[in-house]
């Protein structure tokens, strides 16, 4: 647009001029003279001319181009002094004004990268949503957390990732902080907020995981206590015990009316103080338990074992052991006496909570690319109040329940650090262990 313009100046230009060439001629013919000082004049003119031209036309040249340089955001380029002042002054503060430009974008490019090494480093889970309320970030630690890859986590609602943990995070009202438990054992704090963005809002969540740190805890404190009340304990049972017996060799001496029931007494004391002895030691074998020992073992040989095992008890409560194995596992590295007693307890809680008649389905498979076991049960499931407090130490939802087998049962998985979960959803409770 703007060359056919400067053509069509050109053209005016010679035109005029030409014009007035001629009408000079025609008038001025007889008198060569001022012929001769009149076009002379007009060649000037039009010298003057096409040099005007030029340089308005150079002005509007360098503003076009750098109205084109910002547009394309290329704020490398400057211009070099025209020789004008008016002109040369625009120059100026033209390069000074990419240049401010170009270190801005500099500086916020490196900013922007320092927070993507940060974001993508931080051992927090940090989820941001779009402004129609889908994922468009999330970091390596909010992948592990919400257990799916990043790139299928981006471009989705909340709801629509189908995860207990997603629809937590759903529910949270803005600026507010909760602790949620997920898969019964993990337990994550999470925040939601939110930042603007040209101008409108988006909101973000943080997640960060406390599990180690309040198992720490907790078992900090439990060992200290079952360490207290089984010194206790063991000394006044067995002193008890020691004196007891010595009692009992005294029942000779009785008559014989009042031997058997004196008898009958102090065995029924000393039964009691062997059960209570019997009771601590199996709070003390969560807190002595060593370090696995693991060696390849086939889990699909391990767990038949376990069957012909439990196949009495199995039988008279009239529960189905069904198979379910969709994926031939490889050997995995196990403590095979360890992991033996940790399946022992899960089994035998999923069959506790069936009536008679119910299944038991033992799942092989792979799940995210990890051998994987469920064992899964058609029992009444985790009662709501229940869910919150599973695997915490001392806490058991059978009426004479002592707390100790899910504790056992998670000392024996995070000691072999093999993932784990307890969730209950259509009629199915499942305990899923995840191994290396």
């Amino acid at each position: 647009m703007q060359l056919k313009l400067r053509h069509q100046f050109y053209l005016y230009l010679v035109s005029i001029h030409l014009v007035f060439f001629f009408i000079g001629g025609v008038i001025l013919y007889h008198n060569r003279k001022w012929l001769f000082l009149v076009e002379l004049l007009l060649i000037l003119s039009l010298l003057i001319a096409i040099k005007l031209i030029r340089h308005f036309f150079g002005t509007l040249e360098l503003i076009r181009s750098g109205a084109e340089y910002i547009a394309e955001r290329d704020f490398t380029t400057r211009f070099s002094l025209i020789g004008q002042v008016e002109m040369d002054q625009l120059v100026h503060i033209y390069n000074e004004m990419i240049d401010q430009l170009r270190q801005e974008r500099l500086r916020l490019q490196e900013k922007h990268y320092f927070l993507e090494k940060i974001v993508a480093a931080s051992p927090l889970g940090i989820v941001t949503l779009d402004f129609e309320n889908r994922i468009d970030l999330a970091n390596p630690a909010a992948g592990r957390l919400l257990q799916r890859e990043e790139q299928a986590l981006r471009g989705r609602s909340l709801p629509e990732l189908g995860l207990p943990l997603a629809g937590s995070l759903e529910q949270l009202a803005m600026d507010e902080s909760r602790i949620i438990k997920q898969g019964g054992w993990r337990s994550l704090k999470c925040h939601k907020a939110q930042f603007f963005d040209r101008g409108f809002s988006r909101s973000f969540f943080l997640l960060e995981e406390l599990t180690d740190d309040l198992r720490q805890s907790e078992k900090a404190a439990y060992e200290k206590l079952i360490r207290l009340m089984s010194h206790e304990v063991n000394n006044t049972v067995a002193a008890t015990s020691s004196l007891l017996q010595s009692c009992l060799s005294f029942a000779v001496q009785l008559q014989a009316e009042d031997r058997a029931d004196y008898e009958m007494a102090l065995r029924a004391v000393i039964s009691r103080a062997a059960e209570l002895n019997l009771f601590m030691k199996g709070f003390a074998d969560v807190v002595r338990l060593p370090h696995p020992n693991p060696a390849p073992c086939d889990l699909h040989a391990l767990l038949e074992d376990l069957r012909i095992l439990l196949s009495g008890e199995l039988s008279q409560r009239q529960i189905t052991w069904l198979w379910d194995i969709q994926a031939s596992l490889p050997p995995i590295r196990l403590d095979r006496g360890q992991m033996e007693q940790a399946l022992l307890n899960i089994i035998r809680n999923a069959m506790e909570a069936m009536s008679p008649g119910g299944t038991l389905t033992l799942r092989l498979l792979m799940e995210n690319g990890r051998p994987a076991l469920a064992v899964a049960d058609n029992g009444a499931g985790i009662p709501a109040e229940a869910a919150e407090h599973l695997f915490t130490p001392l806490f058991s939802t059978k009426k004479n329940g002592q707390g100790v087998g899910l504790m056992l049962v998670r000392e024996i998985l995070e000691g072999h650090r093999f993932s784990f979960s307890l969730e209950s959803s259509m009629g199915e409770t499942r305990f899923t262990i995840l191994f290396n």
